[in-house]
């Protein structure tokens, strides 16, 4: 694996949602915030295996259906980083240090289905699909600091 640029506080997770939907708590970059207590780069905190999931997405998120749009659905983000995003070699306190990598997988799980009351008979129709999908990458400042 080749050097690549360390992620730390302040650096950010750019999720891409694939259509039809929309997200919008998911459409902005999502500040990352490192866990490191005793490494720094540029002052900030290093992200350690663990930081890619920003608290934002613990907590539900809602998503928008255009298909399913009368009543917005909720589900849960799943960040699923490659072996590109985290180091092999170098630890901190025996987690992965985060690095830029590649692009890697976001899965989005409903639990409450997008509903859309048919107009025509007032019954309503929940969203079919229940896991949704995209990608993300970091988004980094620090160009001069990489690990392996």
């Amino acid at each position: 694996m080749a050097l690549d640029y360390i992620i730390t506080t302040g650096n950010f997770l750019q999720i891409t949602m694939n259509p039809p939907e929309t997200y919008p708590t998911l459409t902005a970059p999502i500040p990352l915030v490192g866990s490191s207590s005793d490494t720094k780069v540029m002052a900030m905190a290093i992200c350690l295996e663990g930081d890619e999931t920003p608290i934002l997405l613990l907590a539900p998120q809602p998503y928008i259906s255009p298909t399913y749009y009368t009543t917005p659905g909720m589900g849960t983000v799943t960040v699923k980083i490659q072996d590109s995003n985290k180091t092999t070699k170098t630890k901190n306190s025996g987690k992965a240090i985060l690095l830029k990598g590649q692009t890697f997988q976001i899965d989005f799980d409903v639990t409450v289905p997008a509903i859309y009351v048919n107009e025509a008979t007032g019954v309503p129709v929940p969203d079919s699909v229940m896991k949704k999908s995209g990608t993300a990458q970091f988004i980094t400042t620090n160009m001069t600091v990489k690990a392996e």
